[in-house]
């Protein structure tokens, strides 16, 4: 192959990409602050320092709350279903299979195909996954992966009005109680 061939072939490599990258779309995180970063005293400029550290700790931060929340209140609580590594969900509710995100903001092809996987596992164990997101700004396609597995999708508000009526608890009613852990909290 001599050197012009070759950076023609090299070129139309690069152009399919610059095309792909053109097409994409993406979509930025909502400057809105969400209750849990109200509860923290955390602005969206102190997150953006480290998206990802304060996006894994208020995701568990929401999966205890939900599930002490569930344990509490709900006769028909059960803890995670695990196969073998793979954690499928993060509690039981009578034939509801929750699982809990902050946000979901990966559109990597493993994380997309987790969910979908779960979400069909779950299914066959006759159970309704439902998925409760804190934020609304999560990746749509990741969104739409979590539907194929048919995933029942609760995020923001919505997921709020599901637990109030599964625990007849308003939790988004009660965040402002849990200011006072902020007032007393020097940590931030």
């Amino acid at each position: 192959m001599s050197r012009e061939e070759l950076n023609s072939s090299l070129e139309k490599f690069l152009k399919k990409y610059q095309e792909s990258f053109r097409k994409k779309i993406f979509l930025e995180e909502s400057l809105e602050e969400d209750d849990l970063m109200l509860v923290f005293g955390l602005t969206q400029l102190l997150k953006a320092e480290n998206k990802q550290y304060w996006g894994r700790e208020l995701g568990m931060c929401w999966q205890l709350l939900v599930t002490e929340l569930c344990k509490q209140r709900c006769n028909n609580y059960s803890g995670s279903i695990k196969e073998g590594k793979d954690e499928l969900c993060d509690l039981v509710v009578g034939e509801d299979a929750i699982d809990t995100k902050y946000r979901i903001g990966s559109g990597d092809s493993g994380t997309l195909k987790k969910f979908k996987s779960y979400g069909k596992r779950l299914k066959k164990l006759n159970l309704r996954p439902v998925l409760l997101i804190v934020r609304n700004d999560s990746l749509p396609q990741a969104l739409k992966a979590c539907e194929t597995g048919g995933w029942v999708i609760k995020s923001g508000t919505n997921a709020y009005e599901y637990l109030s009526i599964l625990t007849q608890f308003d939790l988004q009613g009660s965040i402002p109680i849990f200011f006072v852990v902020r007032a007393s909290c020097s940590l931030l």
